[in-house]
């Protein structure tokens, strides 16, 4: 497998635009979102981790610096180009709706169906691949707000992969989800990445797991934000920086966060 660059970043600053001034919230970002990588980013409450996402889907526009999607400045790609290139999963809840979850991870299909929204059998190849994929065969007859959350959210990684994106980009994915269910998602993240060769990047706050299971890791701190692989943030001592408080330590030596007494 190449390692061929997706998305990368150069000297990005990111934050928002009121009136009267500019909040910057990180800047100086050049991140590497590299072919059949499962990126994780970690960082303290508040950080930046969603404004980082939202900008670098173009959600959101820069402060300064580019983000560049297969070479190409993201912010000049119609809609439909991102949307054959790029898949996001947020945190958001659905909309009311009857939809089967069939239905809902066909809807990944929608940037190559012509105006009538007709499926080919290519597109329904594909939607049959990523139920496959995700082993969530049994459900998909059932409505969507008939399955728990932690089915949900592996249906809305189905319709991700329905999409048939080089890179896939989720917004805390295992928040609200029980230990069980949580190792059950970072798996098949990590399963999808060796197997379909796609991008992966997760922002979360399982840092331990994270930790275990992850290509790489972005730690956003309020000093810098960094990416690099989890043993050589470790051997850094870039987790030690992670939390401003005497009672959470990083045990190197074990790989995972501990309370000092």
């Amino acid at each position: 497998m190449s390692n061929k660059n997706i998305l990368s970043t150069s000297n990005l600053s990111i934050g928002y635009k009121t009136k009267s001034s500019t909040i910057i919230i990180a800047e100086n970002l050049n991140l590497n979102l590299r072919e059949g990588k499962l990126i994780a980013l970690i960082g303290a409450n508040g950080i930046g981790k969603s404004t980082l996402l939202r900008t670098i889907t173009g959600i959101q526009k820069t402060i300064s610096g580019t983000v560049s999607l297969n070479e190409k400045d993201i912010h000049e790609l119609d809609a439909l180009t991102l949307a054959q290139n790029l898949s996001v999963v947020l945190t958001e809840k659905l909309p009311p709706s009857n939809l089967t979850v069939w239905e809902l991870i066909a809807l990944g299909r929608q940037p190559y169906t012509n105006w009538i929204g007709t499926l080919t059998d290519n597109d329904i190849a594909k939607i049959n691949e990523a139920i496959e994929l995700t082993q969530i065969g049994h459900l998909i007859h059932k409505r969507h707000y008939e399955i728990s959350d932690g089915q949900l959210q592996i249906v809305l990684i189905a319709r991700a992969l329905a999409q048939d994106t080089p890179l896939i980009i989720l917004d805390e994915p295992t928040t609200h989800l029980d230990l069980l269910h949580k190792v059950v998602l970072f798996k098949l993240l990590k399963k999808l990445t060796q197997e379909t060769g796609k991008c992966i990047l997760f922002s979360t706050h399982d840092i331990d797991m994270a930790i275990q299971l992850s290509d790489e890791m972005i730690i956003m701190t309020p000093e810098n934000t960094i990416q690099d692989q989890p043993c050589n943030l470790i051997m850094k001592g870039s987790f030690n920086t992670l939390f401003k408080d005497e009672h959470i330590v990083f045990d190197s030596e074990k790989g995972k966060f501990v309370i000092s007494s």
